[in-house]
């Protein structure tokens, strides 16, 4: 029996999110007091009192979602005995989730984590000005026929495919114009569902690459540990565990394929049968079931969730 974390990317934030986490557990509480200390900002109070268009803010959203993804980890550990190192045998993150999963596993700081997270929402919204990019959800279609899409989608534009989500399950980044090519096409060939995004930029494609740089710097001025567990990366579907490699990884991260489908395929292969959704929504949780249906999975975001998490690591022990 093996089991991974996996940890959500933007898209899972609520108002609220990691509130109850923070009046029942100390543990939580120092973890959304360092996030704050960290960026010099009451982003905890954003997150339980702030208005919803304000935690999607970008900037926000990202060390938010992290914060509430390591404060699960932390309860884990205190409340299960959970150890990383012992009874998980790999972690993951979906995009900004990576960076969680690597905190996880002892790679980053926390404090560095959320600084990281900060820049790089500050450097994606920054990279393209408004109106000029747009992401797309293609649904129905698998990942091969999408990449045929934005090859004639482009035309002398960007597209590309950002997010190999799941089975029929892709999202697609670049110009306003391209993004809206590849609808068209996608629904001339048999599409279920091809509809724009409300994003505030185009992710995970080449108009990031000024980001990308950004992100360079930052990484090359923070320390990065060997992971206590090998960490599945986003670009490469594979694990990682050398500081370069990861620093290499997350660069590659901002202009790359989420390769999800891939990772979470190749997790269940190794022979990971239980998938452990750590923060807020359960998204990854969905998207475990329809990549690998004969392993379990099960999201932890708030305190009823503990007890269904002790039960089933004990089964994996």
């Amino acid at each position: 029996m093996a089991i991974a974390l996996t940890f959500p990317g933007q898209g899972s934030q609520v108002p609220g999110m990691g509130k109850t986490l923070a009046d029942n557990f100390a543990v939580a509480r120092v973890v959304f007091e360092e996030v704050d200390d960290a960026l010099g900002q009451h982003l905890s109070q954003l997150m339980w009192q702030g208005a919803a268009e304000e935690l999607s803010l970008t900037v926000n959203t990202q060390p938010a979602l992290m914060a509430v993804s390591f404060a699960v980890v932390r309860v884990l550990e205190s409340e299960t005995g959970l150890d990383i190192a012992a009874d998980v045998d790999f972690v993951a993150g979906h995009s900004l989730g990576e960076y969680s999963a690597l905190a996880a596993a002892g790679a980053l700081s926390l404090a560095d984590t959320a600084r990281l997270l900060r820049i790089r929402g500050e450097a994606m919204q920054q990279a393209v000005p408004v109106g000029e990019g747009a992401m797309a959800a293609l649904l129905g279609l698998d990942f091969a026929e999408v990449v045929s899409i934005v090859e004639e989608a482009a035309q002398h534009d960007v597209c590309a495919a950002a997010n190999d989500n799941g089975p029929g399950q892709v999202v697609v980044s670049g110009h306003v114009a391209a993004v809206e090519r590849a609808i068209a096409i996608a629904q001339s060939r048999g599409a279920k569902r091809a509809i724009l995004l409300p994003v505030s930029a185009p992710f995970h494609c080449a108009l990031m690459e000024p980001a990308a740089e950004r992100m360079h710097e930052a990484l090359a001025s923070v320390e990065v540990r060997a992971p206590l567990v090998p960490v599945f990366a986003n670009v490469h579907a594979a694990p990682i565990s050398g500081p370069a490699d990861i620093r290499e990884a997350l660069v590659a991260q901002v202009t790359g394929t989420v390769r999800w489908r891939e990772s979470v395929a190749a997790m269940a292969a190794a022979g990971v049968d239980v998938f452990f959704e750590l923060g807020a929504g359960k998204v990854l949780t969905g998207l475990a079931k329809r990549i690998a249906p004969t392993a379990r999975g099960l999201s932890v975001g708030g305190p009823d969730d503990i007890a269904g998490f002790q039960t089933v690591l004990a089964t994996v022990r």
